[in-house]
């Protein structure tokens, strides 16, 4: 039977896991195998896939999750969203995951088909928020729920401390871990973690972090999720911008120097936000293991 991340927290420390998310084309997957191949000799505490807007990675998610879980040594975490599905649309895909043997999964509410930039909207009959998706895998079965956790606060939440009643109020409703969104300060996730204690929310909430190898995709990616794009390293990689190498030995040595100060302030773990690629992941772990 698979271990429970909840469990695997409490004994793990620090913990190391890293996120994929299903390839669109058969490159891709050989690119995903290939990071997943290069990872697992690191043994990570859990891996994690994530689920497309709007559902619409859903089987190929389900896929990738039951081949990990099928032919690796690797415990997996499947990603679920209740955007743009019914209650019993999401209760099916519940029960394919119980099916396949997992025990482990992230619930979001996730963003709308077309992104984040269109205002969401729940289907009829579905789910409104994430905490409900939290109560519904409970009923569904025995699993071990984890949430999501914003440090700069979600894009849409009116300021820090509504996205932290949020977060508090999927840890009531069951949640058993919370991983949070990348960031490049510290301060921002101590402060989260401060405030969620403050407001009841106890469960491990581990910070996320994203090595920067393409400077244009993580500018991208910040303006899409709210999460601020400090100026000085802009500056830094857009200098060396034509340079993969460069830029990737730019983003090793910023990533490993922000894990080294959450780790030493206390964090749980580390979360690397992988892109299905292994090189500067790996170079990170080895330089936080001493390696």
């Amino acid at each position: 039977m698979a271990l429970t991340i909840r469990r695997l927290l409490a004994t793990q420390r620090p913990s190391f896991s890293f996120e994929f998310f299903p390839p669109k084309t058969d490159e891709g997957e050989q690119q995903l195998w290939q990071a997943i191949r290069d990872l697992e000799p690191l043994r990570p505490t859990f891996v994690d896939v994530t689920y497309g807007a709007g559902g619409s990675t859903r089987d190929r998610t389900l896929r990738v999750v039951e081949r990990i879980a099928n032919e690796t040594d690797l415990t997996v975490v499947a990603h679920l969203t209740c955007v743009a599905v019914s209650r019993e649309d999401v209760r099916a895909t519940i029960r394919r995951f119980r099916d396949a043997g997992v025990r482990n999964v992230l619930a979001l509410r996730g963003d709308m088909p077309g992104g984040p930039d269109v205002a969401w909207e729940a289907h009829d009959g579905g789910l409104h928020h994430a905490e409900d998706l939290v109560r519904l895998l409970h009923e569904e079965g025995d699993f071990c729920v984890g949430v999501a956790a914003f440090p700069e606060k979600h894009p849409e939440a009116a300021d820090l401390a509504t996205d932290v009643k949020y977060l508090a109020q999927k840890c009531a409703a069951g949640a058993d871990f919370a991983i949070t969104q990348f960031f490049f300060d510290p301060a921002d996730y101590f402060r989260l973690v401060r405030s969620a204690r403050e407001a009841g929310c106890t469960v491990p909430i581990i910070p996320g972090v994203m090595p920067v190898t393409n400077v244009r995709q993580i500018e991208r990616f910040a303006a899409l999720s709210g999460a601020a794009f400090p100026e000085d390293l802009a500056a830094r990689l857009r200098a060396v911008q034509e340079d993969p190498q460069a830029v990737r030995a730019i983003g090793v040595e910023v990533a490993t120097e922000l894990a080294h100060g959450l780790l030493d302030g206390g964090a749980p773990g580390i979360h690397f936000y992988t892109l299905n690629r292994s090189t500067a992941t790996r170079q990170i772990h080895a330089r936080l293991n001493g390696s």
